[in-house]
C-alpha cells in the first residue's frame, strides 16, 4: 500500500476520533443539561403546606371531634402509617410496581402514549403514585406534555429525597376523595364513620378507587360505575391470595355508602380551647376518657334541658383524676349551639365563685393556729367600711362553731374570721396556691373576697381543690408538718404529652399542712346533700364525698365541687350572659348535677389519719378547755392547733344561796356565796344565740341589793311607744315609703341593732334613727345594744 493509502487511513481514523469526541461531548452535554434540569426541578419543601383540620382524640386514641381546615377542606393531619389493606388495594389498582420503579414506569408511559395517540387526546397519563403525589404537591395543574415532563423529572427527584413508604403515606394523606374530603383518614370517617384500620376489604377497595376520579365517581352518584370498579379490584385482591372465596363473596355483597357521615362531636369546647392555645392544624391527644366524656355530656345535656323551664340555659362540668391531675371529662357548656351563649366555654370563663373559697380560709386559719376545728365564731351583724354582709337565710346565730359555719356556708362568721386572719394575707395565700386570676391588690377585694368578690374560673377552682386533695393524707407519704413538693399543686392537664409535667412552679409559702387540709376536707363531708341524696349514709354502697357549693350575688352562678378518694367533679349552672334567676343557687341548681356525675365514675374512699396527741376541748366553745370548762371532750390535734388560747367563754360567777341571782362581796357574805362556772357569750352574741339554743342560760340578774354594781347603760325607744298605731307614707312617685323610728342611748358610742319581727333591719351608732317599711297589721320592733340590753315593742301599721 502506497503513502496515499496510508494517508487516507490516517485521515479516516482522525475523523472517527473527532466524531467520537463530538458524540461524547454531546452525550456529556445532554447529561449535564439533564442533571442541571434535574437539579433545578422544583420539589416543594414542605411537600404539602400544613393546612389541616384540628383533631381531638381521647387518651386511647378515639376520635372525639374535629374542626375543618382553614381552606374548608376535611384534611386530617398526617398519620403515622397506613393500613396494610389500603396499601394492598391501592397498589393493585394504581401502581402495582410501585416498589420496583424509580418513580417513573416506562411501560406505563409507553402504554399511555399509545392510548393518547389513538384517542387523539390525553386520556391516560401513565402516572405512578410518585408522579401523582408530585402533581398534588404542584396543585393539580392542568395536563400537558410540558407539565408531564416536569412531573416526571420531579418524581425521579422525589424518589431520591424520600423513602417509598413516606411517599406512599404522603399520597394517602393528601389524595382527593371527592367533594372537600382529602386524605385517607378523613375519607374513612366521612364515608364510613370509623378509622381506616377498622374498614373491611370492600370499604378499603372503595376508598382505593376514589382518588383516581373523585369528581365523576362518588358515593351516592354513579354507584353502578363505582361498584363495578370496586368488584374488579376485589377480584384482583382475591387473585393475589389476600382473601378467600367466601370473603370475596361477602365483600361484593356490601353496599356503598349513600351519604356523608357526621364526625363525632364530643368535647366541642375543649377542641376550640386547644386551638386557641396553639394546637391548630394538628392532632390533639388528650387525657379524656372517651366513654366517660360521652356519658357525662348526656347527663349534663339532659339536666340542662330540665333547668330551661326556669330560664337557666347553660351548664358546665369537669371530671379530674386527682392524683395525676388529668382531665377525664370536659363539658364546657351543655350544648355547643343555640341562642343562649352555648358556644361559651364556661370552664375557662371568669365568674364569681360565691362561697367556694371558704374551705381555704378555714384550713389557713387552722394552719396558723388561729382557731381550733370547732371553735365558736361570731355570727352577729357587721358593719365595716360600708360593707354589711348577711347570711343567705338573713338569720344571725350569735355564735357558731367554725366547722358548722363551713358546713352551712354562713357568710358572717367567715367575714369575721377573715377580719382576724387578714384579707391581705389570705389574698397572698390564694395567689400562691394557684389563683392566678386574682390580679388586683388585696384591698381592691377587701372582705368581699371570701364571699365571691374576686372572679375566677371552674378550671382554676378545680386546679386548687385537686391540689389540696393531693396534699391530704389520702395521698401523702411524708412527714405531716413539712412543706410539700410543688408537684402536689401542679395544674390540671388535658394534653396527654403534659400529663406528667407541671407547667408552672408554685411558691411553697402557699402550702397548707396536711392536718389542716384533712380537717377541712373531713368537715366538707358533712355538708347536707340535696333532697334526692337524703339518707345516703345509710346505704352500704354510699361513698364519702367532700363537697362545697357556691352561689354568686344576684343568683347568677350556681357552683358545686366534690372530691372522693380518686376523682374531683366540678359543676357550674347558670346563664352564660350573667342573667340571674330565682332558685339559681349552688345547692339547688348545681349540687344535683354533681352527684349525678359522681355516679359515672369509679367508687373510691378516703383514708385520712388522726393527728398528734389527745387534747381536751371545751364542748360549748370548741376552744382548748380551761379549768373552768365543765364538759371537756378529748380530741386529737396536731401541736400547732393546740397552742391557741384556752376557752374564754366560761367564767366563774358568784351566786346567792338559791343560785338564782348574782352577788358580790359588797352586798353578800362571802362565805354564803356559791361559785359556779358559767358559759357567757358577749351580750349581742348572747341575744342571737339564745334564739337558736333553748338550753342556753343567760347570766342570772344581780341581786336587788347589788344593782348599783351593774355597768350596763340604759336606752329607750322614743318612737313608737307601746301599741302605737303608725301609717306608712306614700312618696311623690306613688311608691310606698318608710316611717322613721328613733331611739336614744346613754352611751353615745354604743351600737343599737334593730329587728323587725325577728328579722335584722340594720345597726345605728350615734344618731339612732332607722326607716321601717312594714305591711298592714301588728308587728314587733326589737332593739339590742352592745351590752345585751333589749327593748321589745309592739306596734300596728294602718292602711
Amino acid at each position: 500500500m502506497g503513502k496515499r493509502g496510508f494517508g487516507k487511513i490516517k485521515t479516516i481514523k482522525e475523523d472517527v476520533k473527532s466524531r467520537n469526541k463530538q458524540i461524547k461531548r454531546g452525550i456529556g452535554g445532554v447529561i449535564l443539561l439533564f442533571l442541571l434540569f434535574f437539579i433545578l426541578i422544583p420539589v416543594p419543601d414542605p411537600l404539602f403546606e400544613p393546612n389541616y383540620a384540628t383533631i381531638l382524640r381521647s387518651e386511647n386514641g378515639t376520635l372525639l371531634n374535629a374542626s375543618i381546615a382553614e381552606d374548608e377542606q376535611w384534611r386530617f393531619p398526617p398519620s403515622d402509617s397506613i393500613p396494610k389493606k389500603f396499601e394492598t388495594a391501592l397498589l393493585l389498582f394504581e401502581d402495582e410496581y410501585f416498589f420496583s420503579h424509580p418513580g417513573v414506569n416506562p411501560v406505563s408511559i409507553a402504554r399511555a402514549i399509545r392510548q393518547n395517540i389513538r384517542a387523539n387526546e390525553i386520556v391516560s397519563g401513565g402516572s405512578t403514585l410518585t408522579m401523582q403525589t408530585i402533581r398534588m404537591a404542584y396543585g393539580n395543574k392542568s395536563r400537558s406534555y410540558r407539565q408531564k415532563l416536569l412531573e416526571t423529572g420531579a418524581a425521579l427527584k422525589l424518589e431520591l429525597l424520600y423513602s417509598k413508604s413516606t411517599i406512599l403515606k404522603k399520597y394517602a394523606d393528601h389524595a382527593p376523595f371527592g367533594g372537600n374530603i382529602v386524605g385517607l383518614n378523613a375519607a374513612s370517617w366521612r364515608y364510613f364513620g370509623r378509622p381506616p384500620h377498622q374498614l373491611s376489604w370492600a370499604e378499603t377497595a372503595t376508598l382505593a378507587i376514589l382518588p383516581n376520579s373523585p369528581s365523576s365517581i362518588f358515593p351516592g352518584r354513579n354507584d353502578g360505575s363505582l361498584i363495578t370498579k370496586r368488584n374488579l379490584l376485589l377480584d384482583k385482591i382475591h387473585a393475589r391470595g389476600h382473601i378467600d372465596d367466601d370473603a370475596l363473596f361477602l365483600a361484593k355483597q356490601e353496599s356503598l355508602p349513600k351519604k356523608i357521615q357526621p364526625l363525632p362531636n364530643h368535647a366541642y369546647h375543649l377542641l376550640y380551647r386547644s386551638k386557641r392555645e396553639g394546637k391548630s392544624s394538628e392532632v390533639v391527644n388528650t387525657t379524656l376518657d372517651a366513654e366517660l366524656q360521652v356519658r357525662a355530656e348526656k347527663v349534663v345535656g339532659k339536666y340542662s334541658r330540665s333547668m330551661a323551664a326556669n330560664q337557666i340555659h347553660n351548664a358546665a362540668a369537669i371530671v379530674i383524676e386527682i392524683e395525676s391531675g388529668q382531665v377525664k371529662a370536659y363539658i364546657g357548656n351543655s350544648v355547643n349551639s343555640g341562642t343562649h351563649g352555648q358556644h361559651v366555654d364556661v370552664i375557662t370563663s371568669q365568674r364569681s365563685p360565691g362561697s367556694l373559697l371558704k374551705p381555704f380560709l378555714y384550713a389557713a386559719a387552722l394552719d396558723d393556729g388561729l382557731i381550733t376545728p370547732y371553735q365558736l365564731l361570731p355570727d352577729i351583724p357587721i358593719f365595716h367600711k360600708g360593707f354589711s354582709p348577711k347570711n343567705f337565710d338573713k338569720e344571725y346565730r350569735g355564735a357558731v362553731p367554725a366547722s358548722e359555719a363551713l358546713v352551712s356556708s354562713l357568710n358572717v362568721p367567715f367575714v369575721n374570721l377573715l377580719m382576724n386572719y387578714g384579707h391581705e394575707k389570705f389574698h397572698k395565700k390564694l395567689v400562691e396556691m394557684g389563683f392566678r386570676s386574682f390580679t388586683r391588690p388585696a384591698n381592691h377585694y377587701g372582705l368581699s373576697l371570701i364571699l365571691g368578690g374576686a372572679e375566677t374560673s371552674l378550671w382554676e377552682l378545680t386546679n386548687v381543690y385537686a391540689g389540696i386533695a393531693r396534699a391530704s393524707s389520702n395521698y401523702m407519704d411524708r412527714p405531716l408538718n413539712k412543706g410539700y413538693s410543688v408537684s402536689d399543686y401542679r395544674p390540671n392537664v388535658y394534653l396527654s404529652e403534659k400529663a406528667m409535667q407541671s407547667e408552672e412552679k408554685l411558691s411553697t409559702d402557699g402550702f397548707l399542712r396536711v392536718p389542716s387540709i384533712d380537717f377541712a376536707l373531713n368537715v366538707l363531708q358533712e355538708v347536707k346533700r340535696p333532697e334526692e341524696e337524703a339518707g345516703w349514709e345509710y346505704f352500704a354502697s354510699s361513698r364519702s364525698i367532700s363537697w362545697k357549693t357556691g352561689t354568686s350575688f344576684g343568683f347568677r352562678d350556681g357552683w358545686a365541687i366534690g372530691l372522693d378518694g380518686k376523682h374531683l367533679v366540678g359543676v357550674w349552672v347558670g346563664n352564660a350572659d350573667g342573667e340571674g334567676r330565682p332558685g339559681l343557687t349552688g345547692i339547688r341548681a348545681a349540687a344535683p348535677l354533681l352527684f349525678q356525675l359522681f355516679e359515672l365514675v369509679e367508687r373510691s374512699s378516703t383514708e385520712r389519719i388522726a393527728y398528734g396527741a389527745s387534747h381536751q376541748i371545751c364542748k360549748e366553745s370548741g376552744m382548748l378547755a380551761s379549768k373552768m370548762c365543765p364538759h371537756p371532750i378529748p380530741s386529737q390535734l396536731p401541736h400547732y392547733m393546740a397552742n391557741g388560747k384556752n376557752c374564754s367563754y366560761h367564767q366563774l360567777i358568784h351566786l346567792d344561796g338559791n343560785e338564782k341571782r348574782r352577788v358580790n362581796s359588797s352586798c353578800y357574805e362571802v362565805k354564803s356565796m356559791k361559785v359556779k362556772p358559767w358559759f357567757v357569750l358577749p351580750p349581742v352574741q348572747s341575744w342571737y344565740y339564745k334564739k337558736h339554743h333553748a338550753n342556753y342560760r343567760k347570766l342570772p340578774p344581780y341581786s336587788d341589793s347589788c344593782l348599783g354594781t351593774q355597768t350596763n347603760r340604759s336606752f329607750d325607744l322614743l318612737y313608737p311607744k307601746s301599741f302605737t298605731k303608725v301609717r306608712i307614707p306614700v312618696e311623690q312617685d306613688g311608691k310606698k315609703g318608710t316611717v322613721v323610728f328613733e331611739a336614744a342611748h346613754e352611751d353615745r358610742k354604743s351600737v343599737i341593732h334593730w329587728h323587725l319581727d325577728e328579722q335584722f333591719l340594720g345597726s345605728t351608732r350615734g344618731s339612732h334613727q332607722i326607716g321601717v317599711n312594714a305591711s298592714k297589721g301588728a308587728h314587733y320592733i326589737t332593739l339590742v345594744d352592745d351590752f345585751g340590753n333589749e327593748i321589745r315593742q309592739k306596734f300596728e301599721v294602718l292602711n
